[in-house]
Protein backbone atom coordinates (compact mmCIF):
# COMPACT_ATOMS: atom_id res chain seq x y z
CA UNK A 1 0.00 0.00 0.00
CA UNK A 2 2.88 2.25 1.30
CA UNK A 3 4.65 1.65 -1.82
CA UNK A 4 1.27 2.00 -4.35
CA UNK A 5 0.59 5.36 -2.59
CA UNK A 6 4.34 6.59 -3.06
CA UNK A 7 4.25 5.80 -6.91
CA UNK A 8 1.12 7.57 -7.17
CA UNK A 9 2.71 10.49 -5.17
CA UNK A 10 5.81 10.39 -7.59
CA UNK A 11 3.17 10.43 -10.73
CA UNK A 12 2.07 13.20 -9.30
CA UNK A 13 5.43 15.11 -8.50
CA UNK A 14 6.41 14.05 -12.23
CA UNK A 15 2.91 15.57 -13.69
CA UNK A 16 3.06 19.19 -11.91
CA UNK A 17 7.00 19.42 -12.74
CA UNK A 18 6.24 18.72 -16.84
CA UNK A 19 3.19 21.45 -16.09
CA UNK A 20 5.40 23.77 -14.26
CA UNK A 21 8.09 23.49 -17.39
CA UNK A 22 5.54 24.78 -19.88
CA UNK A 23 4.44 27.10 -18.20
CA UNK A 24 7.78 28.64 -17.44
CA UNK A 25 8.48 28.02 -21.21
CA UNK A 26 5.52 29.98 -22.22
CA UNK A 27 6.13 33.16 -19.89
CA UNK A 28 9.79 33.19 -21.02
CA UNK A 29 8.03 33.61 -24.66
CA UNK A 30 5.68 35.91 -23.77
CA UNK A 31 8.41 38.26 -21.78
CA UNK A 32 11.00 38.30 -24.63
CA UNK A 33 8.31 38.43 -27.30
CA UNK A 34 9.65 35.54 -28.97
CA UNK A 35 6.52 34.38 -31.47
CA UNK A 36 4.32 31.73 -29.20
CA UNK A 37 0.46 30.41 -30.12
CA UNK A 38 -1.71 32.93 -29.85
CA UNK A 39 1.07 35.87 -29.26
CA UNK A 40 0.40 38.95 -31.24
CA UNK A 41 2.99 40.90 -29.44
CA UNK A 42 6.05 40.67 -32.00
CA UNK A 43 3.15 41.84 -34.34
CA UNK A 44 2.28 45.35 -32.60
CA UNK A 45 5.76 45.29 -32.15
CA UNK A 46 6.99 45.52 -35.62
CA UNK A 47 3.85 47.40 -36.74
CA UNK A 48 4.98 49.89 -33.85
CA UNK A 49 8.54 50.60 -35.01
CA UNK A 50 7.31 51.21 -38.92
CA UNK A 51 5.04 53.64 -37.71
CA UNK A 52 8.36 55.41 -35.70
CA UNK A 53 10.23 55.22 -38.53
CA UNK A 54 7.49 56.61 -40.73
CA UNK A 55 6.91 59.56 -38.16
CA UNK A 56 10.96 59.92 -38.30
CA UNK A 57 10.47 60.28 -42.05
CA UNK A 58 7.76 62.67 -42.65
CA UNK A 59 9.68 65.11 -40.03
CA UNK A 60 13.04 64.72 -42.17
CA UNK A 61 10.99 65.03 -45.47
CA UNK A 62 9.36 68.42 -43.86
CA UNK A 63 12.92 69.34 -42.62
CA UNK A 64 14.43 69.09 -46.03
CA UNK A 65 11.43 70.22 -48.08
CA UNK A 66 11.84 73.47 -45.45
CA UNK A 67 15.65 73.82 -46.50
CA UNK A 68 14.99 73.74 -50.29
CA UNK A 69 12.48 76.25 -50.26
CA UNK A 70 14.60 79.01 -48.20
CA UNK A 71 17.41 77.81 -51.06
CA UNK A 72 14.77 78.89 -53.61
CA UNK A 73 13.95 82.21 -52.18
CA UNK A 74 17.51 82.61 -51.13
Amino acid sequence: LLERQAAQFGAAVLKVEAELSAQIRYLTQVATGQPHEGSSYAARKGCQLALNRLEYARRRLGELQRGCQQLLEA
